[in-house]
């Protein structure tokens, strides 16, 4: 479970959803099985899943948004009805762990990255990319930062 700092690009198709930051547990898995129904209607995606985040930016920010998606390997123009198609490139500090330490991994990535004087771009998504493997589906978290 190594932690470090890369730049990174991501080409998406998604859904975008909105809601309060507590209940996004809940919302964004929904969507994204709503996202997977319609999966064949997305041209050039891989079969990683993928979602970006709003940041929260400070107690008194309570809604937010956030888009499900897959990743796409070259620019979509044909984008199916009531989807995005995302482009986002950006300096990240990332960690993958197991999907059930998700809370945990945020605050590990999150106080490595405080330690290491790297501030955080609050302007740019959260990313998590899923990847389902034999035991249990592991997650990438990307946290953005400031170049």
């Amino acid at each position: 479970m190594s932690i470090k700092k890369v730049s990174k690009e991501f080409k998406l198709v998604g859904l975008k959803g909105s809601g309060e930051f507590v209940t996004f547990g809940n919302e964004v898995p929904l969507l994204a099985k709503q996202l997977l129904s319609r999966s064949n209607e997305i041209l050039n995606a891989t079969e990683t899943e993928i979602a970006l985040f709003e940041p929260k930016k400070g107690e008194n920010h309570s809604r937010g948004h956030y888009y499900v998606g897959l990743i796409v390997n070259k620019k979509v123009n044909k984008v199916p009805t009531g989807m995005e198609y995302i482009e986002t490139n950006n300096n990240y500090i990332t960690i993958r762990g197991n999907m059930s330490n998700l809370r945990e991994l945020h605050l590990k990535v999150l106080n490595w990255s405080e330690e290491r004087g790297y501030e955080r771009d609050l302007d740019s998504y959260i990313v998590e990319t899923y990847h389902p493997n034999e035991v249990e589906e592991e997650v990438q978290i990307y946290l953005p930062i400031q170049a």
